[in-house]
């Protein structure tokens, strides 16, 4: 068996890392070895504890490393609060170009700006080249608003608006410029109130906090009560003469409609509603909306017809709003659907999902018309062109709607021997593979995304794109593969976006216990784009993301003798109990793949509820699921095997005909399997 050191060392060369061409790279470095990767390993392990003594010591074996630039940032970013200018300059001249560079950059600027130093935040700005942190934004607004308060563009303010009411949590960047906005009278009290809304219902209390303080700092006595016992604080108040004391309401029954959304209706019909204005009584009613839909309660859709002015709404209100539409019965409130997405902002109407159930919406209530296609159902065939394709849940919808199959399209012409080696040539990609050979997987990655898309405008061209894909494909760093190919608009390549490896033994397995490869395949690739040491922050691990306790009950059930916690990150073993796992799921619920994929993400509890009520279209059902993750994970499973089936088959497919219905059980339906975990 060869050393450690020497599979380490081929692999590496094989990765063409020996020597990094460019300006910002270290000194040619000795060839690869295992003691020199464990510095690295250290010091990424140092970093995270926060020790300072330990990377300064570590450092200077990391010279001449490829990764050399990783150890110089963590070293200065552990005691960024007390570097230099002179420091920081000196690290952003040696490592120019890197994302290492843009990254302390970005650290620094965050640190001026709680500084309030805006001379050096100022001169620093020009030269980030992410761009993609919404609180430096903040800042640099507040900058410009600092220059000339009497200037600021509107423009600027509603920017701020949107990146403050964006973030889920405190921040010191948007919050400062919020606050500079609404002293100028720039930001009106209404928005800074709506995002002490919006973060209560997150139940986020320091951003609610953050912004009672800049609008009402004398109403922070009563916040503790608001959000601890919110029904108390509606008790004890008798009325709501004064702007504070309506708002200080409002989040009180917002904050009891995330508790118990009955409760809160009751409050505002029988003492409250008459006491707010229209658009605070508006708001309540979307958020006792929103929390019966995400209970699946039929009187969602009443609760939200109290709403006289759907404008009023954010986008997430209306979503909610636009699902319990769809739910209202076996044959959906059409007309509601409607209004909630023309009530959305552009952006929203934007998203293929609301573009697609418009469209549905559309041509269920347009009008009979025997002179030709009537203007409404043209608009909702426009919409359904607009977003067909292959690249999702809704546009492989909108395909079928306009009777399409899904089908694979032609391959891009093959990659040259340049675009190949200017892939396998760029610095930044040659790091980034390196960092997840070794185990730096987290550093690697924000390498690599770094240095595909976010270190200039646009990304790299598709043809680059399409190259730095299949070298990750090569090195079988699959995700890196998907997600890089995933980029691209024009030209797409299939066997980049939806590869298939351990082929044989996929096939081989779901032979065996009859179940559908295609599924199995999408599911993978949601689960762990095919990482096989892939692990989530609830301890599932391997390919297909078991739990200990799934694993360990699912031998047991499948009579896999010998097994032990530690064989799930083995790949027959994963595979062998995944697929069962997947196959009971299957089995308990009628087949159906939607709600055997949505047991297998959040436990087959769950979806046993959420299929009670009225037989609905799978499409309407999946979009009803009230966990984030599980709904998108739903879609992303099911069009993602309509795409492999494809692959598999060499033949058009139909994502329609996997979803079928979704309802109650059937009576005289095979027992439950009670002992699925």
């Amino acid at each position: 068996m060869l050393s450690k050191n020497l599979v380490t060392t081929a692999l590496l060369l094989l990765m063409g890392v020996a020597a990094l061409p460019g300006r910002a790279q270290a000194p040619a470095a000795s060839a690869p070895n295992a003691r020199a990767d464990q510095v690295l390993l250290d010091m990424g392990q140092a970093f995270d504890r926060g020790d300072r003594a330990r990377l300064q010591a570590l450092l200077p074996q990391a010279r001449g490393h490829v990764l050399e630039p990783w150890a110089a940032y963590w070293e200065l970013r552990n005691r960024l609060s007390d570097a230099t200018p002179a420091e920081m300059q000196a690290f952003f001249t040696r490592w120019a170009g890197t994302y290492q560079e843009d990254r302390l950059r970005n650290d620094w600027m965050l640190l001026l700006g709680q500084r309030r130093d805006w001379t050096l935040f100022s001169a620093e700005l020009p030269l980030f080249r992410m761009n993609d942190d919404r609180e430096i934004r903040c800042y640099a607004i507040l900058v410009e608003h600092l220059k000339a308060p009497g200037e600021t563009p509107a423009r600027l303010v509603e920017e701020v608006r949107r990146l403050w009411h964006a973030q889920r949590d405190a921040d010191d960047g948007c919050k400062t410029a919020a606050d500079r906005l609404h002293s100028a009278r720039l930001l009106p009290a209404e928005q800074v109130w709506r995002k002490a809304r919006l973060a209560i219902e997150a139940n986020r209390a320091r951003p609610v906090r953050d912004a009672v303080e800049i609008v009402a700092p004398d109403a922070l006595k009563h916040l503790a009560v608001v959000q601890a016992e919110p029904a108390k604080f509606l008790d004890d108040k008798k009325f709501a003469f004064t702007r504070q004391r309506k708002e200080l309401i409002t989040l009180a029954l917002v904050r009891l409609a995330a508790q118990n959304p009955a409760a809160a209706a009751e409050q505002l019909r029988r003492k409250w509603g008459l006491q707010l204005t229209a658009e605070e009584r508006h708001w309540v009613w979307g958020v006792i909306g929103k929390q019966a839909a995400l209970r699946l309660d039929r009187e969602a859709l009443a609760h939200f017809e109290r709403v006289d002015q759907d404008a009023t709404l954010p986008d997430d209100l209306l979503a909610w709003k636009a699902r319990a539409a769809l739910r209202a019965g076996t044959v959906p409130n059409w007309r509601q659907v409607l209004a909630a997405i023309h009530a959305m902002s552009e952006e929203g109407r934007r998203d293929p999902t609301w573009v697609y159930w418009r469209a549905k919406a559309l041509m269920a209530t347009a009008p009979a018309s025997e002179a030709g296609v009537e203007p409404q159902r043209a608009q909702a065939l426009l919409l359904f062109q607009s977003i067909a394709s292959i690249r999702g849940f809704y546009e492989q919808l909108a395909l079928e709607e306009l009777g399409q199959r899904v089908s694979l399209p032609a391959k891009p012409a093959p990659l040259s021997a340049e675009e190949r080696e200017a892939a396998r040539a760029n610095p930044g990609l040659q790091r980034a593979l390196y960092a997840i050979a070794i185990g730096l997987r987290v550093d690697g990655v924000r390498e690599w995304n770094y240095t595909v898309n976010l270190h200039r405008p646009g990304g790299l061209p598709e043809r680059e794109l399409l190259a730095a894909a299949q070298l990750a494909c090569e090195r079988a760093v699959w995700d890196r593969c998907i997600n890089t190919s995933e980029r691209t608009r024009g030209e797409m390549d299939i066997e980049q976006r939806f590869p298939t490896p351990f082929r044989e033994l996929v096939l081989k397995r779901t032979r065996e216990i009859g179940l559908d490869p295609a599924y199995v395949y999408g599911l993978i690739r949601q689960e762990s784009r095919f990482i096989m040491d892939a692990r989530s922050h609830v301890g599932a691990s391997g390919l297909m993301q078991i739990m200990p306790a799934t694993a360990r009950e699912t031998a047991r059930h499948i009579g896999l003798a010998g097994f032990t916690p530690d064989q799930i990150n083995h790949r027959e073993t994963n595979i062998t109990i995944g697929t069962a796992y997947l196959k009971r799921a299957l089995d308990d619920f009628g087949g159906s793949m939607a709600l055997a994929a949505a047991a297998y993400n959040a436990g087959p509890g769950r979806p046993r509820t959420w299929r009670n009520g009225p037989v609905l279209d799978a499409a309407i059902w999946a979009e009803n699921v009230p966990f984030n993750e599980t709904r998108d994970y739903v879609k992303k499973v099911l069009s993602n095997a309509t795409v492999y089936a494809a692959v598999l088959s060499g033949q058009p497919q139909s994502l329609r005909a996997r979803l079928g219905q979704v309802g109650p059980r059937e009576a005289g339906a095979p027992p439950i399997d009670d002992k699925m975990p």
